[in-house]
């Protein structure tokens, strides 16, 4: 394969990923229901990442998260409300669900870096939304801004830097 087809392809899998990550979202349901707890947390808003890589990468959308770190659900939507990507996950699995499109990793840890090129830390992201500064080596949470539904974390190792935004609403 020829390198600017596989810049390409990478490319194309980074577009996927990162608006499925955001966030970590047309119009596709998986069967069975939702795999997150009745009674979980869950948190609806817009999220942006931007990756400082060569080029510079940046995602957005608007998101609907459910569950925890350990079973949960992500769905990412554009404006008008056409499904970019769901994401499921469980212990020992993650499906990402792009359109007719399913893939499966071991982890939703895995799923996310593997879209993204940046690992994210999900089970970080549930406590920072709840309001807990967890530590995660080389992130910077920034919480100050939670009673007013904002959140930021910047990853600053290791490269390349990412910067992750959310606007949301506990429901």
């Amino acid at each position: 394969m020829l390198a600017s087809e596989l810049q390409a392809g990478r490319r194309g899998f980074l577009a996927t990923g990162g608006a499925t990550l955001l966030l970590i979202a047309g119009c596709a349901q998986l069967t069975g229901g939702s795999s997150a707890p009745r009674g979980a947390d869950s948190w609806s808003g817009r999220m942006s990442l931007r990756i400082d890589s060569e080029p510079v990468q940046t995602f957005s959308a608007l998101f609907e998260l459910r569950g925890s770190a350990d079973t949960g659900e992500l769905t990412l939507t554009t404006p008008i409300g056409n499904t970019l990507a769901q994401l499921h996950w469980s212990p020992g699995e993650a499906l990402l669900k792009n359109g007719s499109d399913t893939r499966r990793y071991e982890s939703v840890d895995a799923l996310i870096e593997a879209a993204t090129g940046a690992a994210i830390p999900v089970g970080a992201l549930f406590g920072w939304l709840a309001g807990r500064n967890e530590s995660v080596p080389g992130w910077r949470p920034d919480l100050g801004q939670l009673a007013n539904g904002r959140l930021q974390a910047t990853r600053e190792s290791p490269s390349p830097r990412a910067d992750l935004r959310i606007v949301f609403e506990r429901s």
